[in-house]
């Protein structure tokens, strides 16, 4: 079973977290950060993993501790998972409409961590959530779980929308990608035999 628990303390949150890769998209997401527990959910069901993420920070500064150090443990608990990666589709990529909005994610399960976000977003906050952090959690994402990730809005006018086609595009990218292909059997997809 594909599945790891992982718990983060820092002196500016504290974080448990349990991922099953091979789910049915079940979340309980409790962050203290309403829009990521929004993101966190939608990211459950669309990539058909089970997600419980409990976290407390310091949010009377302000989100940003507790969006990255919830992204950082969900890359680590990504990353130890999958595990050597033996099977899997590894390569894929997704263009998610949402409304007016439309983002392509491409990704590498490769063990190498990279981010390219070409997002930008017509206002500065969704409710109380800065649109900065949707940058940050996906740049500690992609570092913690090893992946090359590529997130590009191609257009789109309403903030609320273009970070949820990131996530939904990061969703079903990571569902295609993890997916075991049954003509890799027990290989490791690579040339070089290990990712």
């Amino acid at each position: 079973m594909r599945a790891a628990r992982v718990e983060r303390r820092t002196s500016e949150t504290e974080i448990a977290l349990a991922l099953t890769l091979d789910g049915e998209g079940k979340a309980a997401i409790q962050t203290g950060v309403g829009f990521l527990d929004h993101m966190l959910d939608l990211l459950a069901r669309h990539a058909l993993i089970d997600l419980e993420v409990s976290a407390k920070g310091d949010t009377h500064v302000d989100d940003h501790h507790t969006t990255e150090d919830v992204a950082i443990a969900l890359g680590q608990a990504f990353r130890e998972a999958l595990g050597d990666k033996r099977g899997i589709a590894r390569y894929a990529t997704v263009h998610l409409p949402m409304d007016e909005a439309l983002t392509r994610v491409s990704l590498d399960v490769s063990g190498r961590a990279f981010l390219v976000f070409r997002t930008t977003f017509p206002s500065q906050k969704i409710g109380t959530f800065d649109t900065e952090l949707v940058r940050e959690w996906f740049q500690a994402f992609a570092s913690n779980a090893g992946v090359t990730l590529h997130v590009e809005t191609l257009y789109g006018d309403n903030s609320h929308h273009i970070a949820e086609s990131c996530f939904k595009g990061l969703a079903r990218a990571l569902r295609a990608a993890i997916a075991v292909d049954p003509r890799e059997a027990d290989r490791i997809p690579s040339t070089k035999g290990a990712l």
